[in-house]
């Protein structure tokens, strides 16, 4: 009995030195934690519980001249659904009118959602995607919907929240408004405006000090933020909605006539070099065309006879030749070292001078004027196109801008028939806009402008920054020449390769180019028509200058010509344009009356004052006031034709029932 007492105070003195030293040990480590480890230990505490989180700073919108909204950003929502949030009775108590909700905002059987949603439940998905893209509006309605506005732990409703960008106007010119992306290697990239005036629209993002709480959430530890977000500039841009809306439909109705695979258009201020249009439109389906290449900025190509403008001024500036002189188009072919020159014109066009030649835009004449004139000093020639900008990119800010490419003599590529060829657009590259520039100079009295495609950025109503015209070149050449280059640029839209388009409503000026592409690969099996107009309007006083562009055309009924196929797209934009301007023209002699006029009015009113329930008598009677009378009898009216009235379904006289249908033949 003492041995077992001896032997248990033995193990209780043990206890009790096991359980002291286990007290110094620890009181040890609180020191320790305390006083050597503490600072090393709090700050990986607060690694994990306390973090920066970046505040995104409010993007810029980008608008037109006009004032139209072109870019802006949006907050977007996705829905999701932590379906073990709610407890069984919350559950069971709004899961039918929950779905009868969702039901209506999504346009779906509420036994669709009430099944879906008890699915996840059963699998206990506490991240279950409800709804994704959702505008501000929806938003706000699902945030009340039953169950839902419980909130996020009694209600399970979890949002997320992000920006987009939108183009309110929809495609139009979204190559040019552009983006801005990150691409799947993780580098920053994009195009156009938003991209090159980035450091304007995106402005600075601020920083917020939050701890981390439960179920994953973060809270401010602070009512201030550690760093404020600086919300971006709004950038103006130079483009018009209204002449962008002409020229694009414009382009794109000739590109399904023609079965193009694309095509571009630009319509520019003559003297601040503000683009007020620009459209890209490239073929994805059949007979649909969408933005998909900057064409006017990124593709350099051989531009045909367009380029026939920069001999001209050279032959006149140098000297060389009159606009008078005289050539032989020999029969519409002639031959440089084995190599033949052809007009478009069979035949040609006889003895003719410069001016005329350039009007029908003869390749034998313009050929021989350069080589006869310049094939000893070919330097003397390429020097004056340097001279022009010709071989230099425009410096736009915008990524992708097509190098021109002008043959030098010094190249060790420069053969024979380099000059003989440059002199009809044939071995020189250069894109649609930088033809466009060139030609506005002419246009501007001789003022090279860049283009330019935003005007002013803004912070508010506060300008912050302005881009004012910018002149490339003062005088690109003597004012006598471009009197006499406007002159011949007129006179191609009167009487020349673009007589089509003439109207005496309204002037213009330009040049047509028809190129040939590819015609040297697969054995000319991949040749294609390049068909393009440039020129300004109005002729006399220049307002805008304009380029049109359409690539492989379909040639099977040889009509393929720059005048037929781009040309048209021209005249619509200066129709328009003119039409729709206010004049300042004084009307006279208001009160003259017209005896053909007055009678077709008594004609209308008479009939229109026939209250009898029969179908009155309207042969003869334009199909606009027909349509008039009918309606006010309540008679439904299919019309066939233009014009006037040349035949009535139903006779005169005939009883009106209330089912009454009446189809008119207009001629």
């Amino acid at each position: 009995m003492v041995e077992d007492n001896k032997n248990s105070t033995v193990r209780i003195y043990i206890v009790a030195v096991v359980i002291f030293f286990m007290a110094v040990a620890i009181v040890l480590k609180i020191t320790n934690i305390q006083w050597v480890e503490g600072d090393s230990l709090r700050k990986l505490a607060n690694k994990h519980s306390i973090k920066n989180f970046v505040i995104p700073a409010n993007k810029g919108n980008i608008y037109s001249a006009d004032g139209s909204l072109l870019a802006t950003s949006i907050p977007n929502y996705n829905i999701r659904f932590d379906a073990m949030a709610p407890d069984a009775k919350d559950f069971q108590k709004y899961i039918k009118p929950l779905s009868d909700s969702l039901a209506i905002l999504f346009n779906k059987p509420s036994n669709y959602f009430q099944s879906e949603l008890t699915r996840a439940r059963t699998s206990s998905n506490r991240f279950y995607l409800l709804a994704r893209d959702l505008s501000y509006t929806d938003y706000m309605k699902i945030k009340q919907f039953p169950l839902f506005k419980l909130g996020i732990y009694r209600g399970g409703i979890i949002v997320e929240q992000k920006v987009v960008r939108k183009h309110p106007i929809g495609e139009i010119a979204s190559r040019t408004i552009g983006y801005e992306r990150i691409t799947p290697e993780g580098l920053p990239d994009g195009k156009g405006i938003e991209w090159a005036f980035r450091k304007y629209l995106n402005g600075k993002d601020g920083k917020v000090l939050k701890q981390k709480i439960a179920k994953g959430q973060w809270k401010p530890i602070r009512d201030v933020n550690e760093v404020e977000p600086q919300d971006g500039y709004d950038i103006i841009s130079t483009l018009d909605v209204y002449i962008q809306d002409i020229a694009h439909h414009a382009l794109i109705d000739q590109l399904v006539k023609y079965k193009a695979d694309h095509g571009c258009v630009v319509v520019m201020e003559t003297k601040t070099g503000y683009v007020k249009a620009i459209s890209n439109l490239g073929k994805v389906a059949e007979n649909t065309y969408a933005e998909t290449t900057n064409y006017a900025i990124a593709e350099s190509h051989e531009p045909g006879s367009t380029y026939k403008l920069a001999d001209l001024m050279t032959l006149l500036e140098d000297k060389k030749v009159d606009t008078s002189a005289v050539y032989n188009t020999n029969g519409g072919v002639i031959s440089y070292f084995g190599n033949k020159v052809v007009d478009s014109h069979e035949g040609g066009y006889g003895v003719i001078s410069l001016a005329k030649g350039f009007e029908k835009s003869s390749n034998t004449v313009m050929v021989q004027a350069v080589y006869n004139n310049y094939k000893n000093e070919p330097s003397k020639f390429v020097n004056h196109l340097n001279a022009y900008g010709l071989n230099s990119r425009l410096g736009l800010p915008f990524q992708g801008e097509g190098k021109p490419y002008i043959p030098q003599p010094t190249d060790k590529t420069w053969s024979n028939i380099s000059l003989p060829w440059m002199a009809f657009g044939y071995g020189v590259s250069i894109t649609p806009l930088q033809t466009l520039t060139y030609y506005n100079a002419v246009a501007n009295n001789g003022e090279m402008v860049k283009p330019q495609f935003v005007s002013e950025i803004k912070e508010w109503n506060k300008t912050v920054k302005k881009f004012d015209k910018k002149v490339m070149n003062p005088k690109i050449c003597s004012q006598e020449t471009i009197l006499k280059l406007k002159a011949v640029l007129e006179n191609v839209v009167k009487r020349g390769t673009a007589s089509k388009l003439y109207t005496k409503d309204f002037s213009m000026a330009g040049k047509t180019g028809t190129a040939q592409a590819n015609y040297g690969s697969n054995g000319g099996a991949d040749k294609h028509y390049i068909s393009s107009f440039v020129g300004y309007f109005p002729a006399d006083l220049p307002k805008y200058s304009c380029i049109v562009v359409v690539h492989d055309p379909d040639s099977s009924n040889n009509n393929y010509y720059g005048a037929d196929v781009a040309g048209p797209v021209f005249k619509r934009i200066a129709q328009k344009i003119f039409t729709d301007s206010p004049t300042k023209n004084v009307v006279k002699n208001l009160e003259l009356k017209n005896p053909n006029q007055e009678k077709n009015y008594s004609d209308y009113y008479a009939k229109s004052q026939d209250k009898k329930n029969v179908i009155p008598n309207l042969k003869g009677m334009s199909g606009m006031d027909a349509v008039a009378i009918l309606g006010n009898l309540k008679v439904k009216v299919k019309v066939i034709g233009v014009g006037k009235v040349k035949k009535q379904s139903l006779n005169p006289g005939e009883a009106i029932k209330s089912d009454t249908i009446i189809t008119l033949e207009l001629s």
